[in-house]
């Protein structure tokens, strides 16, 4: 992105596509550990989400 590259914005979006994908299996168990993890995909998700859209 610093250096304006022509897929910055593909690559944050499947980022954010992939964080999902994550999110979506990690709160299928509920310790702690999976359920943090789903919780962290979901923020750098929205981040991923909020670059392609700035």
């Amino acid at each position: 992105m610093s250096r304006n590259s022509t897929f910055a914005n593909q690559h944050c979006q499947i980022c954010a596509t992939i964080c999902d994908a994550c999110a979506v299996e990690c709160e299928k168990f509920k310790d702690n550990h999976c359920q943090e993890c789903a919780r962290i995909c979901r923020e750098c998700a929205e981040i991923c989400r909020n670059m392609v859209s700035s």
